[in-house]
This record gives C-alpha cells, structure tokens and sequence, in this order.
C-alpha cells in the first residue's frame, strides 16, 4: 500500500506548523523532529488519506501502520499509523497484537502508548480468553509501559468492564513506585468510576494504594471516596 503511505506523509507535511512543531517537541519532552500538526487533523488527514486509498484488509493495514511506525521522518507519522489501525477493517484484529506491543514498547512515552489502548480495549472486548492472560502478563512485565497499558486497556468499556480482571492488574501494581503507572491506575479507576462508583468505592476502601493513584481515582466520587 505504498499510495496510502505516500497519502498521509504528504498531507502531514501540507499541514505542517513550525512554531507549534517547537512547542510540541518542548511539551513532549521529545528530540523526534514534529511537524506541529496537531492530533485531532492528524488523524482528520489519515483518515482521509485512507478513504482514497482504502486497505482491503487488517492485514494491509498493518503493513501502512507498520511502515509509518518503524520509518518515521516525523512523529505525526508515528500518530497516523495508530489513527489507521483504528478504522473498521482492523478493529478488533487479533493479528494486530504484535503490531501493537511494538507500539507500546518502542514508542515509549505516554502520548503513544496511551494511543494504542483503545485497541487493545478492543481486542479484550472481542477476544477475552486470549486477551485476559495477554494482558495479566503485561501488568507483570519489567517494561512499564506495557504494565501501564494493561492497567488502562479497558476504559471506556463502561459496563463490559471485567472487573476481576482490573483489579488482578491493579492489584500487582499497586505499589510500583513509577509515575505513569501509578497515575494509570487513578485513570482506569476513575473512568470506570462514571460507570459504576459504588464499585470503585469499594475498591478504594479495601486497597492500598500511592496518593496519586487514590488521589486520580477519587476525582468525581465527591468526599465519601477519602
């Protein structure tokens, strides 16, 4: 699919912005070259890109995503090829898996990572008994970033949440001293919050947890959360 990649390189590069690609290199903490686009036309662009040059299947999508991920000029081109894995013909593709762990493991920032799990959420929604060990290995992994998507992988699933499954990932992370796996906790908890707070109540009573996973957690559950 060399015409999709060709596709969204040039329109990321049409849109470019010097000054907001300095600002977003300085927010990100980042030396990747930007090119200031920001993520919502990012993904405006890609979709766009893809609907004149439509992937016939997840497979095909993996081979755009893959090349835009493994030879980026920018890190918009990194956005675009998880914006692409999004669209129907790959959601919920278990082929994609590897693709994914790539991802999380090489993309190594929250900005990337956190784009990848709504596609593992999507996978653990149409693919529980392979997903569930997939992901209580992850929250047990050295690498913190696939020990933070596992704990983040099922928001918005609202009442398809597993909840034996958050807490198993909660649980063994509970007291891991890293940062965005401790904030992740408070997200995952707060986001399923607006679906069921007498639940995450309970949760917050009966486990320790850091003072800004409690503290993430408890946001919108009023002054009975603690």
């Amino acid at each position: 699919m060399p015409a999709l990649v060709d596709a969204v390189r040039s329109s990321l590069r049409a849109a470019a912005d010097a000054e907001r690609a300095r600002g977003m290199q300085a927010y990100l903490k980042t030396s990747d070259p930007c090119l200031g686009v920001r993520l919502p036309e990012v993904r405006r662009l890609t979709l766009a890109a893809a609907a004149a040059h439509p992937p016939a299947t997840a497979a095909e999508v993996g081979q755009v995503a893959g090349t835009l991920w493994h030879q980026p000029a920018y890190r918009e081109e990194r956005y675009a090829a998880i914006a692409l894995t999004g669209l129907p013909v790959a959601r919920g593709a278990l082929e994609l898996l590897r693709l994914y762990e790539e991802m999380i493991t090489t993309g190594a920032w929250w900005d990337l990572v956190d784009g990848v799990a709504g596609r593992i959420r999507d996978l653990l929604l149409d693919h529980p008994e392979t997903m569930r060990p997939v992901l209580r290995d992850w929250a047990r992994s050295p690498d913190r970033w696939l020990r933070r998507s596992a704990v983040i992988a099922q928001l918005r699933a609202k009442e398809r949440t597993d909840t034996t499954l958050l807490s198993e990932v909660i649980e063994v992370n509970a007291a891991d001293p890293e940062f965005f796996v401790r904030k992740a906790i408070g997200w995952a908890l707060r986001d399923f919050g607006s679906t069921d707070p007498a639940w995450v109540l309970r949760f917050l009573a009966e486990h320790e947890l850091s003072p800004l996973s409690r503290r993430e957690a408890a946001k919108h559950l009023g002054g009975s959360a603690g």
